[in-house]
């Protein structure tokens, strides 16, 4: 297995193997990725697709898929992670910086049979590389405070956790970069 500098640049996908020995084959979503990932959030749980969105939302719909395939892979980058084995769309990832290039927001998602498999401390640890790389201060991660698994996960990885001001359901979780 690789472990790339950087997936951003990458025409052809990255494999990596999780901490479970699931190989994953990541590379930037494209256009062509669109019903992929509408299938994909298919088959996620309503949790956690409330979770990635923070809204309740039954399907997740064109508009929202061209926001993660219409992206300008610097400000914006989007990533797909297939099994190795099996060709599936298991996971999705996403970095969005501010307009200063200062702080990026990481999203997450994965396939509700691959759970507990060690691909989000995988895309995680991606996604967090690729934003030190970008030459980020920070990143951080919006979480519904119900979302024990994704918030100690990002505890366990350095990200420290913060109240968000106004509404008492989330939770800021950040990791500065020296």
């Amino acid at each position: 297995m690789t472990t790339p500098a950087t997936l951003a640049d990458l025409a052809q996908p990255v494999d990596l193997a999780t901490r479970d020995g699931v190989t994953l084959s990541v590379r930037p979503a494209y256009a062509e990725d669109a019903d992929a990932l509408e299938a994909f959030f298919d088959g996620v749980s309503d949790d956690d697709r409330r979770f990635r969105f923070l809204t309740a939302v039954r399907h997740v719909g064109p508009d929202q898929i061209a926001s993660l395939t219409h992206v300008d892979h610097w400000r914006t980058e989007s990533w797909v992670a297939f099994d190795k084995a099996t060709g599936a769309l298991i996971a999705s990832a996403m970095l969005a910086c501010d307009a200063q290039m200062d702080t990026g927001e990481i999203a997450i998602s994965i396939h509700r049979d691959y759970r507990g498999k060690g691909l989000g401390w995988t895309l995680l640890d991606v996604v967090a590389t690729e934003a030190q790389r970008r030459g980020l201060k920070r990143v951080i991660s919006i979480e519904d405070r119900d979302n024990h698994a994704a918030i100690e996960l990002e505890r366990e990885k350095g990200f420290d956790a913060h109240g968000v001001d106004g509404d008492p359901h989330l939770i800021m979780l950040e990791k500065r970069f020296a």
